[in-house]
């Protein structure tokens, strides 16, 4: 039950990257470019995230085990803000600046072909696995 539970929220996600544009690069970059043709249309995306997220999470807050699986929870527990949560978001910031790709519409855009998200996926597999190392050595 959790692996088509966990195809099912992945299927509605790309469905709705899809559907909001928000797996073409050229949007996200829209959104970004503040100087030039500006297009707000990711900030309602988000917005819509948000107001569907904040009432689930809230709930699921309150829960020992998931609604659907049974499962016991895993929500983050982290609440201190390091030199470490500061620098992986530079990073990200970063590289969604000038690739207009974050993680999610990377994998979406894959899937629909698109070379320049084969480029990104690998470079942040590549980081992925800088990362792992670095970690083992600390």
């Amino acid at each position: 039950m959790p692996l088509v539970t966990a195809l099912i929220a992945g299927l509605v996600f790309g469905l709705g990257l899809l559907i909001s544009g928000m797996a073409n690069p050229a949007k996200v970059l829209g959104f970004l470019d503040l100087a030039g043709a500006w297009d707000p249309s990711l900030a309602f995306v988000m917005g819509g995230a948000i107001a569907v997220g904040l009432p689930a999470f809230t709930l699921a807050a309150r829960r020992r085990n998931a609604l659907l699986t049974g499962e016991p929870m895993h929500l983050p527990t982290a609440t201190r803000i390091d030199w470490r949560l500061m620098g992986g978001s530079l990073l990200f910031g970063i590289g969604w600046g000038l690739a207009g790709f974050c993680p999610g519409p990377a994998i979406v855009a894959l899937g629909m072909g698109l070379d320049q998200a084969l480029v990104f996926v690998l470079a942040m597999l590549g980081g992925m696995v800088v990362f792992e190392i670095l970690e083992r050595r600390a």
